[in-house]
């Protein structure tokens, strides 16, 4: 996202057109920025996941602001949001919900667990065990909730914000790759430079509370007509057939990749297609480019592909193996 975002964005209380969507979503920006200091490429992820109806996993060493850029986020949107803290006891109905029996009808009801919002932040997903964490597979792929073998609908919209630790593997469960592949974009928060950190330090010399984002002065900058209204925009963003050959042969590349044990999948290749027009969009145009796949490849693809023992020995990552693949493919004219 590069233009400026407007003083006046806010939310309205009538359908948007595309460009009110556009600065809408750009304000975003600027009212994350009040709590988070930096970090633009993960805010961009979040946005793009918005628009694609995708979910996101956040990865970065503790202390990066991941949870607080999930939080900021939701306090910028006119959106439900809710939180649960992922710890080796958590069981799956504490996550979807249950069925509680009411003494005073004696009858079972459907008590909703916390999936049942818009915004999930899934702090620690990895510190669950697997049984815990496959119970957020069906939420995140069919957007809906069985218990008692009766399908319960989540709201529009629905995206899960993830956050795992990619350094302490004590006491936690790697998330299998059925898992992964449920999330949009995987983003990595990195570590802030010098000049981002000095000014962390400074606001928090100055009273910045982390834990009160109202104080803040974090405000709902857009909301769910904004969201349908982008969601339309994007959807009549054009694909050439060349770059939907461009995008086909970029995943075929890792799976002949001797580095690679797996490569990109069909749904890969269908998210990858999903998050550069989203991207194009949010740039201002209404049709995509190569430059909008390379821009969204690394995020889209790097938690779907599994490199072999031997490379990863060698210090080969996915993101060097993606860019190499982007390097080699011939880009359409």
């Amino acid at each position: 996202m590069s233009a400026s975002p407007p003083a006046s964005a806010g939310t309205t209380d009538f359908p948007a057109d595309g460009d009110t969507a556009r600065a809408s979503l750009e304000a975003l920006r600027s009212e994350i920025a009040k709590a988070v200091v930096g970090q633009d490429p993960a805010v961009t992820g979040l946005v793009v996941a918005l628009l694609c109806r995708g979910h996101v996993l956040l990865e970065g060493v503790p202390g990066v602001a991941k949870t607080l850029l999930v939080r900021a986020l939701a306090a910028s949107l006119e959106l439900d949001t809710k939180r649960v803290q992922f710890t080796p006891d958590l069981m799956p109905s504490d996550v979807t919900g249950s069925l509680v029996y009411d003494a005073r009808t004696a009858e079972f009801s459907f008590q909703p667990g916390p999936v049942f919002t818009h915004l999930l932040l899934a702090d620690e997903i990895n510190r669950t065990p697997p049984k815990t964490q496959s119970s957020l597979l069906e939420a995140m792929e069919e957007r809906q909730v069985t218990v008692d073998g009766i399908p319960r609908p989540l709201p529009d919209p629905f995206l899960v914000a993830a956050t795992q630790n990619p350094v302490e593997y004590e006491g936690t469960y790697p998330l299998p790759e059925a898992q992964l592949d449920r999330f949009l974009l995987k983003l990595t928060v990195p570590l802030p430079s010098r000049d981002e950190e000095i000014s962390v330090l400074t606001r928090h010399s100055q009273g910045f509370d982390p834990r009160d984002l109202t104080a803040a002065g974090i405000r709902p900058v857009a909301g769910p007509a904004d969201l349908e209204a982008a969601r339309d925009a994007v959807a009549r963003t054009k694909v050439s057939s060349e770059i939907a050959g461009y995008v086909v042969d970029v995943c075929r590349a890792t799976r002949e990749s001797p580095s690679l044990s797996l490569g990109v999948s069909p749904r890969g290749a269908t998210a990858l297609l999903s998050t550069a027009r989203a991207w194009a969009w949010l740039t201002g145009r209404d049709y995509v480019i190569p430059d909008d796949v390379k821009a969204l490849a690394l995020p889209t693809l790097r938690h779907r592909i599994h490199l072999r023992p031997e490379a990863e020995m060698e210090g080969v990552t996915p993101d060097s193996v993606i860019t190499s693949v982007l390097a080699h493919v011939p880009v359409p004219r």
